[in-house]
C-alpha cells in the first residue's frame, strides 16, 4: 500500500512538472492557454504559400522568414497591413521584444507600431506572445496595421522590424538592413512622383555664417518684432532644411529661418518661424506635472518651439556646450552640458545642468492667434539677447575677437522634430555638435581683409551667409508678455 501511494505521489508530481514545462519556453514564462487559444492563427508551422519569402538571420536565433504588404500601392490615407513571418530556431532569453519603425520619406522621425498588433499586446508591460515567449520550430504571424499620412512627401514607405531589449538590439547576420540592426521588411510605394534629385550633402558640408558685429550707434530692442535696420543687414542662415538629408523643407509643417548679429555686450538672435497652427501649451507645473522638467522649466521640445545650440569653443567635440529653447509663449528652456547630452536623467530631468542661467532676454510675436486650433497662422518670431558673460565654459574670448569661430545651429521645432541650418544627416540627434555650422565673428574691417586675400577659404558656402543677404532671424527672453498680432505689419522679410 506504501509502495503504491509512492507511485501515486511520483506521478503527480511528474505530471505537474509537465505542465509547468509546457507552460514555459526555454525555463521562462510561457503564454497563458488562454491567450495560446487566442492567438493560435497567428502561430503556425510554416510560411503560409502567398507570403514573399525573404531570409533574415538575427544572431542564428530567429529568423524573418517571409511577408506580406497589403495593399503594395499605398496613396495618402490609404490602411496599409504588413504581417512579418517571423520563425524560431533556438529560444532567446527573458526581456527581447519586437519594434517596427515605419518611415515615410520626407520626415524626420519614424512611426512607432512596437505595441500594435496581437502579438505585441502589452500585459503586465510585456508582449503577450513577444520573441522571448517563441518555441522552437514555429512561424509566428506577426500581423501590423498603420495607416499612410494625408501629407506624403515621397515616392517610398519603408517597414523596418527588429528585436530589443534595454539599449541594445539583436543582431543581424544577413538579410536586408538599414545598418543599425533594423530589418527591412518592405518598401510600400505611395504613387508619389520622386522629387529632382538635389545635391547630396556630405561628412564635411558645414554652413557657414559671418555675423558682423553692430556699429557703435546701432542698436537692437529685444521685442520680437526684428524690425531694426541692424536686422536688415545681418547674416541670414536662408531657409531651414530636412535635418535628416539637407533637403528643400519649404512644404514642411513647420520650417524657418535664422539671422545673427552681435556686439560688445550680446549675441542677438532672430528666428522666424512658419507654423499654421501656433502652439503655446506651458500653463503652470501644478497642472502639467509631466510636461515639466523636476527643476521647473517647461519641456518646450515635445509641443512648438523654436531652438539655438552653442558650442562657444568651436571644435564641434560637444563638450561644455549650451541649449536655448523659446516657444511662442516665450517660455524658455535653458542648459549647459558636460558632454553630448550628458548629464541626462530620464524621463523629466535634469538634462544638462538646468541652473545654468545666461540672463537672456527674449520677446516673441505671434503671427496670428495661439492655442486656437481652428484657424490658420502665419508663425512666431523669437528675438533673444544673449550676454557674453553666460558662456563662461568653452568660450576663449568673451566677446569673441573679430576672427573667432564658434558652432551654432537653430532648429523649428514642433513635436521633438523640426527642421535646421545645419543638417545633422543621421549623424546623431539635435545635439550633435559636430553638424553645427559655423560663425566666424566679424567686423567690417575683418572682412574687407579676407577679401583682400582672396575671400572666404571655404568657398561660397561662407559667401552665402555674409550680412546682407534676406531671411529671416533668432531669439530672446525677459519673461515679458507676449505679443500678439493678426495679420503681422510690416513683418521681417523671408528669402
Amino acid at each position: 500500500m506504501l509502495r503504491t501511494s509512492r507511485i501515486a505521489l511520483v506521478l503527480a508530481l511528474t505530471g505537474a512538472l509537465s505542465l509547468a514545462s509546457a507552460a514555459c519556453v526555454g525555463g521562462k514564462q510561457g503564454i497563458s492557454a488562454e491567450d495560446r487559444e487566442r492567438l493560435k492563427a497567428q502561430i503556425l508551422d510554416a510560411v503560409p504559400a502567398d507570403a514573399k519569402k525573404v531570409d533574415i538571420n538575427f544572431e542564428n536565433k530567429v529568423h524573418v522568414v517571409g511577408y506580406k504588404a497589403v495593399p503594395e500601392l499605398a496613396p495618402a490615407g490609404t490602411k496599409v497591413t504588413v504581417t512579418t513571418y517571423w520563425r524560431c530556431d533556438d529560444p532567446i532569453e527573458e526581456g527581447w521584444q519586437l519594434f517596427t519603425h515605419v518611415q515615410h520619406e520626407g520626415y524626420d522621425k519614424p512611426e512607432n507600431l512596437d505595441t500594435s498588433g496581437p502579438l505585441r499586446e502589452l500585459k503586465n508591460n510585456h508582449q503577450v506572445l513577444g520573441p522571448d515567449r517563441w518555441e522552437r520550430g514555429k512561424v509566428y504571424a506577426d500581423e501590423q496595421s498603420f495607416t499612410m499620412p494625408t501629407d506624403l512627401r515621397g515616392p517610398d514607405t519603408v517597414f523596418y522590424v527588429g528585436i530589443w531589449k534595454g539599449d541594445a538590439r539583436l543582431r543581424i547576420v544577413n538579410g536586408p538592413t538599414d545598418g543599425d540592426n533594423r530589418a527591412i521588411i518592405a518598401k510600400i510605394k505611395t504613387g508619389v512622383a520622386p522629387k529632382k534629385e538635389e545635391p547630396k550633402h556630405g561628412v564635411n558640408d558645414i554652413p557657414q555664417l559671418f555675423p558682423i558685429k553692430l556699429a557703435a550707434g546701432d542698436k537692437i530692442v529685444v521685442d520680437g518684432r526684428g524690425d531694426e535696420a541692424a536686422w536688415g543687414a545681418a547674416a541670414s542662415t536662408g531657409p531651414f532644411v530636412d535635418v535628416g538629408s539637407g533637403r528643400n523643407a519649404a512644404s514642411y509643417p513647420v520650417t524657418g529661418s535664422a539671422k545673427v548679429a552681435w556686439d560688445s555686450d550680446n549675441l542677438y538672435v532672430l528666428i522666424e518661424v512658419k507654423d499654421a497652427d501656433v502652439l503655446g501649451f506651458f500653463t503652470d507645473k501644478a497642472s502639467q506635472p509631466k510636461d515639466w522638467t523636476v527643476t521647473g522649466q517647461p519641456m518646450t521640445w515635445n509641443h512648438d518651439t523654436a531652438e539655438i545650440m552653442i558650442d562657444p569653443d568651436g571644435d564641434g567635440d560637444n563638450r561644455d556646450y549650451y541649449e536655448l529653447q523659446i516657444n511662442p509663449a516665450n517660455r524658455v528652456f535653458k542648459s549647459q552640458f558636460d558632454g553630448y547630452n550628458a548629464p541626462k536623467t530620464e524621463p523629466q530631468g535634469p538634462f544638462g545642468h538646468e541652473d545654468w542661467d545666461p540672463k537672456m532676454k527674449s520677446a516673441v510675436v505671434v503671427h496670428g492667434t495661439i492655442d486656437k486650433p481652428g484657424d490658420k497662422d502665419q508663425g512666431y518670431t523669437v528675438e533673444a539677447a544673449i550676454p557674453w558673460a553666460a558662456f563662461e565654459k568653452g568660450a576663449k574670448n568673451r566677446p569673441p575677437k573679430p576672427g573667432d569661430s564658434w558652432r551654432m545651429n537653430f532648429y523649428a521645432m514642433e513635436n521633438n522634430g523640426g527642421t535646421g541650418w545645419s543638417p545633422i544627416l543621421g549623424q546623431g540627434n539635435f545635439h550633435k555638435a559636430s553638424r553645427f555650422g559655423r560663425i566666424t565673428w566679424s567686423t567690417k574691417e575683418s572682412l574687407e581683409a579676407a577679401d583682400a586675400d582672396g575671400g572666404a577659404k571655404d568657398g561660397g558656402a561662407g559667401d552665402a551667409g555674409r550680412p546682407g543677404d534676406a531671411g529671416p532671424a533668432a531669439i530672446v527672453r525677459d519673461g515679458g508678455p507676449v505679443s500678439l498680432r493678426r495679420p503681422a505689419p510690416a513683418p521681417v522679410p523671408t528669402p
